[in-house]
């Protein structure tokens, strides 16, 4: 992609971000590993801290990681193009219809823990209830789910780069996840929650920023009753196709509602299949998982929903000034469907010093991303590749040396594959329309597997591959029948999408479910629950005495001693000798018992439940369906309300993902300081 319209900014400048703000994470995250192996009882040398954190990650830092593996390129850009496009029915149903998914997960979150507290990743519980040939179909799902997201990641990063600071296309591609192959090969996924913590606080700062300015302080918006006259005119020169009278500020958008569905289709894909949303899980404590996902999906929302009810409707609203970039004429629908809206409206709004703020809060989104699926892929390559496949008795110091390496190789993947769709001329709102038709049909078959002991085999298996096939033949049926052809053009259309999307999904679940009733299957979770563990053993010592047993995998009953994460078994556990000869065996398992009182799990489960239920209910049907159905368009005051309900929600977000995390770790700061402050001494 040549420079664009939008091109405001030296290639110095693309260059300097790229390269400059990805090698200062790397060299900040040394800097954190060193004080983390030094100071406290985590080694990044450890396979079990690499991969899962220790499994002892609070929710305050779990939210805030949700929210910045949830927050791709496509939240800013393609929300910002569903705003140009659909008026303010877009940044709604984008944070509507993709918000769901994360509440959703909380409650595979709590499973997880229940039924599989020792996996590292759920490829791992695939294989151990379905076998092999459902764990090799189970992982096609998933590298298809994690190069797709990688790809886009890079690929809509990239155009709005180039647009900004006309730097190669390509050259950005490869060298956005230089700088994030390195920190999370320093930092394991303690890093990618450290880094994800600091890109989310410049994410959520340049958020208000452009929100702030263009509300309040702008010369050509200035005020919500501005921004509410420019849509107005705007849609009298420039009617929606399918919305109430053409308006910008109606949920009566029929192609808006057709959007919402896919992705709502589309999200549960990327979400259930993406081994990073359930590494997060994994390394979250047992009584806290289902919180940190409740709070992460609230926080998320606040994300596209005040960013693009800006920066697209800012770019609706502007596209008649003389400062536009492409004015006198509006931007092609190739260049907002490669998602250019916001660059569009940061560099009429703000000039240089918006492309600046645009390049660096896109630049922490993509590169927060993808840290997130470097080290999500790694542990699918590392634990059921080459542990599984190829070396079933591998040392912990093999284990980390293939994660280093497996980071690199789908950093390399991730970029050939966005390089792949660039010169195909495939953009970013194909591409992210299409995705969910490819993986829907593993959506449910996967969420089945960790919470209901009556899928069997055959109907997991058939319901990932029926629904694949199903999906690709509604998708390009329906091209075909109302387009005449089937083109890039034509397949990336709402209702093919839409065909294709439905019928991956339903046929998934249908098949399965089908499958299942006709002679489903009592599967006994303690073989889920043995994953990674040694069986209790007990016996004598060399010198006669006792020797401690491994704890048993069978969960605890209601008259156990309660012992919660809160106790640290963990950090008593990593502060324990390293093992000794003999021993090595045992240090490839995970054999404290991380499960919560059974108590405890069965409220976690309940609260996940209700509040994802009662959440998505409100969201996707309470608000908008009595607003389409009624044809409203939005007053003056209404449109005032609805902004100020954005600013509410992204001061809210603010506090859940930038401050919670630090209130929670508010002691163990204290500690280090004293920590290296006593060193300090001794030295001296």
């Amino acid at each position: 992609m040549a420079s664009s319209a939008a091109t405001t900014l030296p290639q110095g400048a693309g260059y300097g971000v790229v390269v400059g703000v990805g090698f200062f994470f790397a060299f900040l995250m040394m800097g954190i590993s060193w004080l983390q192996n030094r100071y406290t009882i985590y080694s990044t040398k450890q396979s079990e801290e690499f991969n899962t954190a220790s499994r002892s990650v609070k929710p305050g830092l779990i939210a805030s990681g949700i929210v910045s593996a949830w927050t791709w390129a496509a939240t800013l850009l393609q929300s910002s193009t569903v705003a140009y496009t659909y008026g303010i029915a877009g940044p709604f149903w984008y944070a509507a219809g993709a918000t769901v998914q994360i509440l959703m997960f909380s409650i595979l979150a709590c499973k997880t823990k229940e039924n599989a507290p020792r996996c590292h990743t759920y490829l791992e519980i695939i294989m151990a209830r379905y076998g092999r040939l459902a764990h090799l179909v189970f992982m096609v799902f998933a590298f298809i789910t994690n190069i797709l997201v990688g790809s886009q990641l890079l690929l809509g990063g990239s155009a709005v780069v180039t647009s900004l600071t006309g730097m190669n296309v390509y050259a950005a591609i490869f060298l956005i996840p230089t700088g994030v192959c390195l920190y999370v090969i320093l930092g394991g996924l303690r890093a990618t929650f450290l880094c994800d913590y600091s890109h989310t606080m410049i994410l959520m700062i340049i958020i208000l920023y452009f929100m702030f300015h263009a509300y309040t302080t702008s010369d050509l918006i200035g005020s919500p009753g501005a921004m509410y006259d420019l849509l107005k005119k705007a849609g009298t020169q420039r009617p929606i196709e399918g919305n109430k009278d053409g308006s910008y500020l109606t949920l009566k958008s029929n192609f808006g509602l057709i959007f919402g569905v896919i992705q709502l289709c589309s999200g549960s894909g990327t979400v259930f299949l993406d081994q990073a949303y359930w590494q997060r899980a994994i390394a979250s404590r047992p009584s806290t998982a289902v919180r940190a996902y409740l709070l992460g999906g609230i926080a998320w929302f606040a994300i596209p929903f005040g960013f693009s009810t800006t920066m697209g409707l800012a770019a609706a609203a502007l596209t008649d000034n003389p400062r536009f970039p492409t004015y006198p004429n509006p931007p092609t629908s190739g260049e907002i469907s490669s998602g250019l809206a916001a660059a569009y409206a940061a560099s009429a709004l703000l000039g240089q010093s918006g492309a600046v703020a645009l390049l660096i809060v896109l630049f922490m989104a993509v590169t927060s991303c993808a840290s997130a699926e470097l080290i999500a892929v790694s542990s699918l390559l590392t634990f059921d590749v080459y542990k599984a496949y190829m070396q079933p008795n591998a040392t912990p110091e093999q284990l980390i040396f293939v994660s280093h390496v497996m980071i690199c190789v789908f950093g390399l993947t991730m970029s050939v594959f966005a390089c792949i769709w660039n010169a195909a001329s495939i953009d970013l709102g194909w591409l992210f329309l299409v995705m969910g038709l490819l993986i829907g049909g593993a959506v449910f078959p996967t969420a089945f597997a960790i919470t209901w002991k009556g899928q069997t085999r055959l109907a997991a298996i058939s319901g990932c591959l029926l629904g694949l096939a199903a999906g690709l033949t509604a998708w390009l049926a329906t091209a075909k029948h109302y387009y005449g052809e089937i083109t890039v053009a034509t397949t990336g259309n709402e209702y093919p999408t839409l065909a294709g999307n439905l019928a991956a999904i339903m046929t998934g679940l249908i098949v399965s479910v089908s499958i299942s009733l006709i002679k489903p299957d009592n599967f006994d979770w303690e073989i889920t629950r043995a994953i990674n563990a040694l069986p209790v053993t007990t016996g004598t010592s060399p010198d006669g005495a006792s020797s401690t047993p491994t704890p048993s995998t069978r969960p605890m009953s209601d008259s156990d001693d309660k012992k919660t994460m809160d106790e640290a078994p963990i950090e008593r556990a990593l502060a324990a000798p390293t093992p000794q000869t003999g021993e090595e065996e045992k240090a490839m398992h995970i054999s404290i018992a991380p499960q919560d009182h059974p108590s405890a799990l069965r409220s976690a489960f309940k609260l996940a439940c209700i509040s994802s239920f009662v959440i998505t209910f409100i969201l996707d049907f309470l608000i908008p369906m009595p607003m389409f159905f009624s044809h409203y368009i939005f007053s003056k005051g209404f449109f005032t309300g609805w902004v100020i309900i954005s600013f509410i929600w992204v001061f809210c977000s603010s506090f859940i993902s930038c401050v919670l995390p630090i209130w929670e770790t508010r002691t163990f700061f204290g500690e280090l300081w004293r920590s290296i402050v006593k060193d300090l001494r001794k030295k001296k």
